[in-house]
């Protein structure tokens, strides 16, 4: 077990200041048959080995936010996650997931055994669990004697209570089947499109209109995957000899072949074996363009980093819930955030 205690101005609420000084200690588990990255409130914070990786991560005691993960399409925004929420001032915690998509299962387990109702364990492992929300609380109830009807769950004090979260508890992913559209540069009117709607090989790969067609649907990972076809067996491919104007197609996809793995990685995504990114040609976002590989580089436009937009849409994803809550929280967007590396810059809705 690795020990991470987050620096204590990253989690600072901005009310109850005289219980500040109490901890809560959080420990996560990875069940996921796949490494994870953990984020708090947009911030990336941890990285956890697969099949039983766990982490202890110390919090002030009335802590007010999300825990999540962005693995098997899930986002750093926290748009299409499972997220472990807590409302800390009256010891409430509860799960939220998106209505279309389960990245993974989840189960917030109180240190505390049960009692009258509280302390119980919250877990969802499918979509439509009644043990979630499909949208974060906008309000939550005073404290009571009686303890609240699920998907909200309490654990009050005296005590310091810890909670473990357990991601995939069933130990092993949610399937994936509806895809998601990849937007270049982040623009969110436009998206990664099969010419024609046509799954052949050979089929160019484009940039089009958001239609919200099948052709615009894909199934990936973060880290080492392909980027395959939602509902086809075609897969993004560079060819077999991916080099700088080779134009993306689909082919059949084929477990390990060079052609068709790819890092994604911070909205970007590079050839696996190669120093090759996906690019935009000529940085046009016309319908039609063709995309295309080019040799990863910080200084090409039609590779930026789109990072600030990212933080910006990151901002508006929580800023409705921080409204939300009686509290809000601070947190420095730089606090404790990798700095990106050089590559392709691509986002997913």
């Amino acid at each position: 077990m690795r020990t991470f205690s987050l620096p204590g101005h990253f989690l600072t609420l901005a009310v109850a200041a005289t219980l500040a000084s109490a901890v809560r200690e959080i420990t996560l588990v990875n069940s996921c048959p796949a490494p994870i990255n953990i984020f708090v409130n947009g911030n990336w914070v941890d990285y956890l080995p697969d099949n039983g990786g766990t982490s202890l991560m110390s919090f002030n005691n009335n802590f007010t936010g999300f825990i999540y993960t962005d693995v098997n399409g899930g986002s750093e925004t926290g748009v299409g996650t499972t997220r472990a929420g807590f409302f800390g001032q009256n010891g409430y915690y509860y799960i939220v997931l998106d209505p279309n998509h389960l990245n993974v299962g989840m189960d917030i387990t109180p240190t505390r055994g049960p009692y009258n109702g509280f302390c119980e364990p919250a877990t969802c492992n499918s979509l439509g669990c009644p043990t979630a929300y499909t949208f974060p609380p906008t309000r939550f109830p005073p404290p009571s004697f009686q303890a609240p009807n699920p998907p909200l769950y309490a654990c009050p004090r005296p005590t310091n209570v810890g909670f473990t979260i357990t991601f995939c508890p069933t130990g092993v992913f949610p399937p994936i089947t509806q895809g998601l559209e990849i937007h270049p540069n982040g623009d969110m009117q436009k998206c990664l499109d099969v010419s024609g709607g046509v799954y052949a090989d050979g089929t160019p790969v484009q940039i089009y209109d958001c239609n919200g067609t099948g052709a615009q649907k894909w199934i990936f990972r973060n880290g080492r995957t392909s980027v395959q076809v939602a509902g086809t067996n075609f897969c993004l491919d560079a060819g077999s000899s991916p080099g700088n104007g080779i134009g993306m197609k689909i082919w059949t996809c084929y477990r390990g072949l060079a052609a068709q793995e790819w890092i994604y990685f911070n909205n970007k995504f590079r050839l696996a074996r190669s120093t090759q990114c996906l690019d935009l040609t000529d940085g046009n976002l016309s319908n039609g363009n063709p995309v295309q590989t080019w040799h990863c580089s910080a200084g090409n436009p039609n590779q930026r980093s789109w990072n600030n937009v990212q933080r910006a849409n990151i901002s508006r994803a929580f800023a409705s819930s921080k409204r939300d809550f009686a509290a809000a929280v601070s947190f420095p967007w730089n606090a404790i955030s990798p700095s990106p590396p050089s590559a392709c810059a691509w986002m997913r809705n």
